[in-house]
Parts: C-alpha cells; sequence; structure tokens
C-alpha cells in the first residue's frame, strides 16, 4: 500500500490530510490507509478511556496512582504516541522522544 503524507493534533483527535490543513497540527506522519484507520481506533479507544476517568473523577477519595481508569487513560495514549513515532517523519519522532512518554 502506499503511504501518504498526515498531519496528527493528538489533543484534538485530528487525523489531516495536506488537502484538508486548515488547523493546528503536532506531528506529521507517513502512513498507509490501514495505517490510519489503526490510528484512528486508538483514538476511539483513548477518547473511551478519558470519559471513564471524568465519571471516576466523581469519587474524592481514590489517588491517582490507585486508578485503573487513568491507567487506561494513560496506557491508550502512550500507545497513540508509540504509532506517531513509528510512522513520523525524522522531527516527530526526535519530539516524541524528548517528551518522554514512551517509558
Amino acid at each position: 500500500m502506499e503511504k501518504k503524507t498526515y498531519y496528527i493534533a493528538v489533543a484534538s483527535s485530528e487525523i489531516l490530510e495536506p488537502e484538508n490543513m486548515t488547523g493546528n497540527f503536532e506531528f506529521e506522519i507517513s502512513a498507509t490507509e490501514e495505517e490510519i484507520e489503526q490510528l484512528r481506533e486508538m483514538f476511539e479507544d483513548s477518547e473511551d478511556a478519558h470519559d471513564d476517568t471524568a465519571a471516576r473523577a466523581m469519587i474524592p477519595v481514590r489517588e491517582y496512582h490507585f486508578d485503573k481508569e487513568n491507567d487506561a487513560a494513560d496506557y491508550y495514549l502512550r500507545e497513540i504516541y508509540r504509532k506517531i513515532h513509528e510512522l513520523g517523519t525524522p522531527a516527530t519522532r526526535e519530539h516524541i522522544e524528548s517528551m518522554n512518554v514512551l517509558q
């Protein structure tokens, strides 16, 4: 499959093609349609996990580091960054590595 250039905005879960570039983006990647579909699914999983953290936030006595909902949200976000790193340009990979989010 042919790879195309895409621009990614993690905070808003956006995957933009060059012709649709109207917003801000954080990362540039090169990916096939299949890889983009995987990334879209990862964003959906991450959004679901973050929705669970909002519901969990109503329980004030549970600490963050003992919280399976936050652990799931962190996991999906880390996996998104791994995928972007895998598909990214050298500048994208360097930036993600500087963020220390892949541990």
